[in-house]
């Protein structure tokens, strides 16, 4: 699609929007992987991307994100169509949106992202879903048995691997708390003095190490940038067993996330080269499950 069939397209909901049907300012696309993200004014608008409501729970999404407004996480909610996953909120002047570049170049930014972590972990917010990894991914497996795309070559191999990480997970699980669950950078807007999250379409009740884990991940963190964040997060420093959970998030995040990448390949989404997406992220799980470090992190959770 154009940029400008995009924008016809945010014209033609305008009229369902009550604040919206006489608006006639400038619209801005913004991105977005697999929705479509607008600026109206002072208005951020996102159109549902196609095959979403496959996977995606659009009630707990509306829960969380209002849930997460509430808190100081994530812009006020202005509207929402439960139905067709059409939301509306503020959008937020002065703040940047991230990405792995931005994370490396903008000072104190893991920090704030760590602090926005904790502030939504410490919130007692009760979201509707449960994010439950191997559920995740069995649930993965089965919309992709009914398309003509396989998981990468071996993956079932690490997946059977998998097993002795979901045995130490649970020896001394972690309370489930309010969670993001998909920490891709450009989720994340910066002020300078405040980090937002924003997109809560994968959030749900979670093990909290699996945010920072992710971000980690996402944003290409190297050890001076992870260290700050999960400084920030702890205001000090965490347990063994909360670092091995990270590390080990960090491979299973990767794991969930190549279906989730093969899904997006076999519905044509044209966002980016989605079999180079999973098979890299697919590379780098094996890779880190390999290490000595994640074997320690194994032993370290799973002792508690």
């Amino acid at each position: 699609m154009t940029a400008e069939s995009d924008i016809e397209l945010v014209r033609q909901v305008l009229p369902t929007i009550p604040f919206l049907r006489s608006y006639r300012g400038p619209i801005e696309r913004l991105g977005g992987l697999t929705n479509m993200v607008f600026r109206l004014g002072e208005y951020c608008v996102r159109l549902p991307g196609k095959g979403t409501e496959e996977y995606i729970n659009r009630q707990n999404e509306v829960v969380a994100a209002q849930a997460a407004a509430a808190v100081g996480v994530s812009p006020e909610i202005l509207y929402v169509d439960r139905a067709s996953g059409e939301m509306v909120s503020r959008f937020v002047e002065d703040a940047v949106t991230m990405s792995p570049e931005r994370f490396r170049t903008t000072p104190g930014a893991p920090m704030r992202a760590g602090i926005a972590f904790r502030k939504l972990h410490d919130s007692g917010a009760v979201f509707p879903a449960r994010f439950e990894l191997f559920a995740m991914i069995d649930e993965y497996l089965g919309v992709l048995s009914t398309r003509h795309v396989a998981p990468p070559e071996g993956y079932h191999a690490v997946l059977k691997e998998a097993e002795a990480v979901r045995t130490a997970l649970n020896a001394h699980p972690l309370p489930n708390v309010s969670c993001h669950c998909d920490p891709l950078c450009e989720n994340f807007l910066d002020s300078g003095n405040r980090m937002w999250v924003v997109d809560w379409e994968y959030c749900g009740m979670n093990d909290p190490m699996w945010d920072l884990a992710d971000l980690s991940v996402e944003g290409e963190f190297d050890t001076a940038q992870e260290q700050e964040m999960i400084e920030a997060y702890f205001d000090g420093e965490p347990s063994a067993s909360e670092l091995g959970r990270i590390v080990i998030y960090k491979a299973m995040c990767d794991l969930l996330w190549t279906l989730w990448g093969l899904i997006q390949l076999a519905a044509d989404n044209p966002a980016t080269d989605f079999r180079a997406y999973a098979d890299t992220r697919f590379a780098r799980c094996r890779a880190l499950m390999q290490t000595e470090g994640f074997k320690a992190a194994l032993a370290d959770v799973a002792r508690g």
